[in-house]
């Protein structure tokens, strides 16, 4: 039998697999974060008519004589470039720029994927509403600190989570007193103290000039705020640079609505100055009320900042990612998603943006990275070459069928 004949059978098997990998990047060629593939191929086994005999007695060297015997698949590589990015608007799609890939588990097993199409499930996490796998970071303690040394764990957004009062504790002073007021002249402002419940109360700060550079003040509840009541005094004195170089007194401030009383704010009057013009302190403190967190939002380096109803922001958490060595080691494990494998190594999982990982993009999705038009000249290519490799066979028929005609 004709050695071609088999080796035209190992070309239209290889060209019908490269027809198959065509085919499987055309049919994803919208599928969000997916990646190509692409076909190798490599000759196979060659037999040796003659071998190589080197110069001699005269003569030069003989180079050898072989006939392949076909191809085969060398490896269908999955290629790991960028692809598009398409603006959503929609605030749990998120995109990488870079390279990396999101962590998913479904509490057993990781999976990686550049598929961000995410949403909030009913319990807070934020998962892949394709798959129900959860999205995996790091979550942020009650005061907004994120360790990323703990191994990564759900990334859970608790919409309508109600966060506690913090009470009043520091008021910055700042602003103006006119220094050429006479003795006695005044200048007012109001504080606004929240008290360990949550519930603001006023009060009301009057500065009275008793020297050259020196002011007494007085603090006193609002008569329209019931329940506050202060007798909190004090001094400020001012160098001739307008800078106060001392002060006395402390604020107190009692409370009979059944908070913590008395709260004792601490004052700050070094950013006030003393100089001509108008009297216009000026008071700014720290403290809130309860609030629900309303929305969110995701930095490019995947912090989870929460926006509450009282006005306040904090951090919620850190989506982790992934990167590895050989990304193109990767296994397919369907739903836009990869396994590791011996070949792509461990993942190193960190923060978005650090080491050679890539940064998040909100609002938006990574498309396809399939080129329609390699893909069809690919195509083209395939279908030509399996033709041709048809061919042979037809003709080495023909041969063989020379061959026995002889007998006639």
């Amino acid at each position: 039998m004709l050695r071609s004949m088999f080796s035209a059978i190992s070309g239209l098997r290889g060209h019908q697999i490269m027809m198959d990998v065509i085919g499987n990047n055309i049919a994803n060629v919208n599928t969000v974060g997916f990646k190509s593939g692409r076909v190798n191929f490599q000759d196979i086994l060659s037999q040796t008519m003659r071998g190589a005999t080197s110069a001699n007695a005269g003569l030069g060297s003989i180079n050898p004589a072989q006939i392949g015997l076909g191809m085969t698949v060398a490896g269908i590589d999955i290629l790991h470039t960028q692809g598009n990015l398409q603006s959503t608007g929609k605030l749990t799609d998120m995109a990488i720029q870079g390279d990396g890939f999101f962590v998913l588990a479904n509490g057993i097993q990781q999976y990686y994927t550049r598929d961000g199409a995410f949403d909030i499930s009913l319990d807070g996490s934020l998962v892949n509403p394709a798959s129900g796998l959860k999205v995996q970071g790091w979550q942020a303690n009650s005061a907004g600190v994120v360790d990323t040394t703990k191994v990564p764990g759900d990334v859970l957004i608790p919409i309508g989570q109600r966060t506690t009062a913090l009470p009043t504790s520091t008021a910055s002073l700042r602003g103006n007193l006119d220094a050429g007021s006479a003795n006695g002249a005044t200048g007012t402002t109001t504080l606004t103290v929240f008290d360990s419940l949550g519930v603001s109360h006023s009060v009301k700060l009057t500065f009275t000039k008793t020297a050259a550079n020196a002011w007494s003040w007085t603090a006193a509840g609002d008569p329209a705020n019931p329940g506050t009541t202060t007798t909190s005094t004090g001094t400020v004195t001012f160098t001739t640079g307008g800078l106060v170089s001392a002060t006395t007194g402390s604020l107190s401030v009692a409370f009979t609505n059944g908070a913590t009383s008395p709260s004792l704010p601490t004052l700050d009057f070094s950013n006030m100055t003393q100089f001509s013009g108008a009297s216009e302190p000026v008071a700014q403190t720290n403290g809130f009320t309860s609030g629900t967190l309303v929305t969110f939002g995701v930095g490019n380096g995947g912090e989870i900042t929460g926006v509450y109803s009282n006005g306040q922001t904090q951090l919620l958490g850190q989506i982790a990612m992934a990167s590895f060595l050989n990304p193109a080691g990767l296994l397919r494990a369907g739903q836009n998603t990869f396994q590791t494998s011996s070949a792509s190594g461990v993942p190193s999982i960190g923060r978005p943006g650090q080491g050679n990982r890539g940064t998040v993009t909100t609002g938006a999705l990574e498309m396809s990275n399939v080129d329609l038009a390699t893909q069809f000249t690919g195509m083209i290519t395939a279908q030509r070459g399996f033709q041709a490799n048809g061919r042979v066979i037809t003709t080495s028929d023909e041969m063989l069928q020379e061959l026995v005609n002889l007998k006639r």
